[in-house]
């Protein structure tokens, strides 16, 4: 059996926990492979709102395994709270999650030092949500991280102690303020620890492949957005991991070619949280009815996001660097009310017109050239039925499809998991 992908094609936030959540009833696993608790994948169903940060967003469905890879990076004192709100709601988590042994933990100290990171930075800050991401995969890639299958080992608390003593020592090298008190942070740290060891630990690249061998069906759910991928991303502007396709194989042990579908969503517009490039964005009152409408506020961090038209320049490439197969469209209907809808198709770069996403988008190389497209007004959060959509919002949707020819077979009409329409099937 293939392993699918959902993954998101701007720069996060695009709906993908809704998406896996609609989708989890047709897969046995569900399977994230890559970032940490700086992301936020909310659903909603049954009148009540759920936010994970951590734990795949198959976890409210009974009978599926949710595993979290090894590409991610796990904070302790996060997952447990998740853990915690879990149980108050009668999940049994116990008996459907499980966790990679070569997953990494995030420490006490990478949050600190993600804090004195960015407060050296001034006013150069690239908006990190200062959850220890970025210090967590240094630690990965510079071969002293810590990685859950350590705290299984006898002496594992002693490595902790060197990373932990290394950490302070270069929180004292940036010199700046930053106030905290290790011994509480650590209390809650171990007793999180403590939580964390009565779960399953597995050696997921095997899991996954017998799974495969056995016929299970898999989902691979992604973090963040595709702009965010730390080699294709808006560099310096990006998370700290491969949130494209490629991300999925490196993060579960996946090889290349077992590959099936490639789920790609994408708002019917544009946002983005933190610092950055942002060439389509609004400062007027298109984008403050947007941001009002949308409700758009991280999960995670609460920050207002940026809005704007939606970007096909940016979009084609995250296609094609993803190999996606299939778009699925959030948001359609925050969109209702504008008489006239914009689409960015190229871009003004040093004098060309071009409809590649080029190496620098800074607002002074970039000027995006818009097509105009009529709006509908319809309110589309009771809709049930792809027959039901206004006119104007299939003009829409049939133009994206067009410039971009891959097929939009899911239009999302609100956050429930029943507000989303099947356009069409592939």
């Amino acid at each position: 059996m293939a392993v699918d992908l959902l993954l998101g094609l701007q720069w996060g936030d695009e709906g993908k926990g809704k998406i896996v959540d609609v989708f989890t009833s047709n897969y046995d696993i569900i399977a994230r492979f890559q970032g940490g608790p700086n992301a936020g994948h909310t659903l909603v169903f049954n009148g009540k709102k759920h936010v994970l940060h951590t734990i795949p967003s198959g976890i409210f469905h009974e009978n599926k395994v949710n595993l979290v890879g090894n590409g991610v990076v796990i904070d302790p004192v996060i997952f447990k709270k998740e853990l915690d709100k879990l149980e108050e709601q009668n999940v049994d988590y116990k008996k459907s999650l499980c966790i990679s042994r070569k997953a990494h933990i995030i420490l006490p100290t990478h949050r600190l030092l993600d804090a004195a990171s960015e407060a050296s930075k001034g006013k150069a800050k690239i908006g990190s949500t200062l959850k220890g991401i970025g210090p967590t995969y240094m630690d990965k890639t510079g071969r002293n991280g810590i990685r859950v299958g350590d705290i299984e080992l006898a002496d594992w608390k002693d490595k902790y102690r060197a990373l932990a003593d290394k950490h302070e020592a270069m929180i004292e090298f940036y010199n700046v303020d930053i106030q905290y008190d290790l011994k509480e942070l650590e209390a809650d740290f171990f007793e999180a620890i403590d939580t964390l060891k009565s779960l399953k630990f597995i050696d997921s690249e095997e899991y996954i492949y017998q799974a495969q061998q056995s016929g299970k069906s898999i989902l691979a759910e992604g973090a963040q957005g595709s702009l965010l991928d730390i080699d294709f991303g808006t560099y310096p502007f990006v998370t700290s991991s491969n949130t494209t396709a490629a991300g999925a194989c490196t993060g579960l042990g996946v090889a290349p070619n077992q590959i099936g579908e490639v789920f790609g969503i994408f708002k019917a517009y544009t946002t983005r949280v933190g610092s950055g490039p942002f060439p389509t964005e609004l400062f007027d009152e298109d984008g403050e009815t947007m941001g009002r409408v949308g409700n758009e506020f991280g999960a995670t961090t609460g920050r207002s996001r940026r809005c704007g038209w939606l970007d096909l320049v940016a979009l084609r490439y995250a296609c094609q660097v993803n190999g996606v197969t299939q778009l699925i469209m959030m948001k359609g209907d925050v969109l209702s009310g504008f008489k006239t809808l914009k689409v960015c198709t190229a871009y003004k770069y040093k004098g060309e017109t071009i409809t590649h996403l080029p190496y620098n988008i800074e607002a002074e190389n970039i000027t995006p050239i818009y097509t105009e497209l009529k709006g509908w007004a319809a309110d589309l959060t009771g809709m049930t039925e792809a027959s039901q959509l206004p006119e104007n919002l299939n003009g829409y949707v049939e133009f994206l499809e067009k410039e971009l020819n891959i097929p939009i077979t899911i239009v999302s009409v609100g956050p429930d998991r029943k507000q989303t329409i099947i356009r069409k099937t592939v």
